[in-house]
């Protein structure tokens, strides 16, 4: 059986082997693998004949549809001016073996790294032009859809049932399921639009002048169309960041949210939280500490939905 240093040694031949065979295609003069990111991509930062650098990835063939999606996805975004990684090329290469991306490299350092070590006004400062960014995004329509809340409850209702049904008990987790369960109708007769799926800090480069750019466009939930402010479910998967997301909020609604946004909010993260428990406990047991955890965390944040407004959110203008 081949060990874990031999199968990485094999994956990253067959990558270099893959870019060798790109070089021509693609005018790569040179390559080097980047080992950053959660997905099972290979990725490479490739620089071109002409100076050019652009951010090369290598996926399975049984994952052509998803990444044609998501590439799709890339160039209606970029069609109207998102500063992101723009979409280069696309295609199979390796005898059909292998799906290829190529994107434009995004200079700058990874926020959800950078933005601990940044004072409070310029961590405001890089939530608003993400919230901005994020607004513009939610312009581009979806097609015609069914309601969104007969598209989110056919997904997730077995969900939400599996968390009762695995057996894990949380302090409070029988008023996050209470308050799911009270205001479905929150989600009657929302709009839907174009979701990059994903957005939180960690995928966002901030450039030494504090600009902003949106990577890692990957992941595909409810076909990437949803209600706009589901967008903001993201909050908490990764560390909370109060000063960045406040900015964020404001970005995105030009000032302070109505309150309607809050209970969405509120409903949104409540059904993350209750999902990710048997998640955790039927697919990735290691993470079942944090799901736990998150469950306390948004039982916190909203006093045990006491409260509308979170205890992140940070009500005076900086």
């Amino acid at each position: 059986m081949m060990d874990a240093g031999w199968a990485e040694k094999e994956q990253e031949d067959t990558g270099a082997k893959i870019c060798r065979e790109l070089m021509e295609k693609l005018d790569i003069k040179s390559y080097e693998t980047v080992a950053e990111g959660l997905s099972g991509d290979r990725k490479f930062h490739v620089e071109t004949s002409d100076g050019g650098h652009f951010l090369l990835r290598l996926s399975d063939e049984a994952e052509y549809e998803q990444k044609k999606a998501a590439f799709d996805r890339m160039r209606k975004a970029d069609s109207i001016g998102i500063p992101m990684c723009r979409p280069v090329a696309f295609g199979s290469c390796d005898d059909g073996r292998c799906v290829y991306q190529l994107l434009t490299w995004c200079e700058g350092r990874n926020g959800e790294k950078l933005l601990p070590f940044l004072p409070e006004m310029k961590q405001y400062n890089i939530g608003i032009k993400a919230g901005e960014i994020l607004r513009t995004i939610h312009t581009i329509p979806a097609p015609e859809l069914e309601p969104w809340q007969k598209r989110y409850f056919s997904e997730n209702d077995c969900r939400i049932k599996a968390s009762s049904d695995c057996g894990i008990r949380i302090d409070g987790s029988d008023i996050l399921l209470a308050f799911v369960e009270n205001n479905r109708h929150l989600l009657n007769g929302r709009p839907q639009c174009l979701q990059h799926g994903d957005y939180h800090i960690g995928n966002l480069m901030i450039s030494d002048a504090g600009e902003v750019s949106v990577i890692d466009w990957e992941l595909l939930d409810f076909d990437n169309y949803a209600d706009p402010w589901k967008e903001f479910g993201s909050i908490g998967l990764t560390d909370v960041h109060p000063h960045f997301v406040t900015g964020l909020i404001r970005g995105y609604f030009g000032g302070e949210p109505p309150l309607q946004f809050w209970k969405l909010l509120a409903y949104y993260l409540a059904v993350g939280a209750v999902i990710m428990v048997p998640w955790a406990y039927y697919l990735q047991k290691d993470e079942l500490p944090y799901a736990v955890k998150h469950v306390k965390d948004v039982l916190r944040w909203f006093d045990n939905f006491r409260r509308d407004v979170p205890e992140w959110f940070c009500p005076e203008r900086l």
